[in-house]
């Protein structure tokens, strides 16, 4: 048995657990490549108009498993984390919108359900998959605790990491970059803008690898009324951290409607640190971005008084 795990969407955030919980299982993972060209195009071709960037990334990447052949296409669905907090949309219907739009390809899809609304919790979702896989649930359940636990520890050694490459970081500019895990890390949307920092004597900072419970305790107290769960991480984790960085730059994919609504609350509410929102979609070049990008760095040096400042 060969499972297919799509590279994008929570990919980026669970990547540690999945391939840990196979591996655990002694069942083999395929992880379909970092997104080209290719893979966009098919995603583009087959995503609605309406969709946002990342989800028609996610499909190119389902389309590029499916030529594979593999067994099993492994789609998580994830709705609410606890009973306050839920998560966009996408992350709850993709396996329905996978399934009907890949119907004529007779996809076995596997999948867990999250849902604190339903009692559901990761376990009790993940020995969901135990038929299909055929396992008992005794073998779920101890592949599922030792995945957690490399999971949480692997958290931990890259937060520990970029806290410590801050306490370090003398003579270069550091630039935080807030946004979901899937789009800073994916190699369309967020590495050529990682890329081009580094090159031009920036250092990167990461809002995605603070501690995910004191971000949400900041959030709370930015915007009580905030539901998104993901969005709320990285509201409170940039008023949190605002101080370490030298500025701040906001990605997203068009046209999320989560991004653009706390994109709006840290630019109207945080005055105090340079602050530049890239939204990207399938059209725009990265020449564009630089241009943005370039005279971004540039008004920070100016702000702290020397180009090599």
């Amino acid at each position: 048995m060969v499972v297919g795990i799509p590279k994008a969407l929570l990919y980026w955030r669970y990547k540690d657990l999945w391939i840990k919980f196979f591996q655990e299982l002694n069942i083999k993972t395929l992880i379909s490549p970092d997104t080209d060209k290719d893979i966009l195009k098919k995603g583009l071709n087959i995503g609605i108009d309406e969709g946002c960037l990342s989800g028609k990334v996610y499909l190119g990447h389902i389309q590029w498993l499916i030529d594979k052949k593999v067994d099993y296409i492994f789609i998580p669905r994830v709705s609410y984390y606890d009973k306050q907090s839920f998560v966009c949309t996408k992350f709850r219907a993709m396996y329905d919108v996978v399934n009907n739009t890949f119907r004529h390809e007779k996809l076995k899809l596997l999948s867990y359900n999250i849902d604190a609304k339903r009692d559901v919790d990761e376990l009790q979702s993940f020995k969901e998959m135990a038929k299909d896989l055929k396992k008992t649930d005794e073998e779920i359940e101890k592949s599922y605790y030792s995945a957690k636990k490399y999971y949480e520890n692997k958290i931990n050694e890259e937060v520990g990491q970029q806290k410590l490459t801050l306490s370090s970081i003398k003579n270069k500019l550091k630039i935080m970059l807030v946004g979901h895990s899937y789009n800073i890390y994916d190699a369309f949307i967020g590495k050529p803008i990682t890329e081009y920092l580094l090159k031009n004597g920036c250092y990167p900072i990461y809002a995605d690898l603070f501690d995910r419970k004191k971000s949400k305790d900041k959030s709370n107290e930015i915007s009580p009324t905030l539901k998104y769960e993901y969005n709320k991480e990285l509201l409170g984790s940039t008023f949190a951290n605002k101080d370490k960085v030298d500025g701040i730059i906001l990605i997203s994919s068009f046209p999320c409607g989560p991004d653009s609504m706390t994109n709006d609350m840290i630019i109207r509410k945080l005055k105090d640190k340079p602050i530049i929102n890239l939204i990207i979609d399938e059209q725009e070049g990265m020449a564009g971005r630089e241009t943005r990008l370039e005279s971004f760095i540039d008004i920070i040096r100016f702000k702290k008084g020397g180009k090599n400042a």
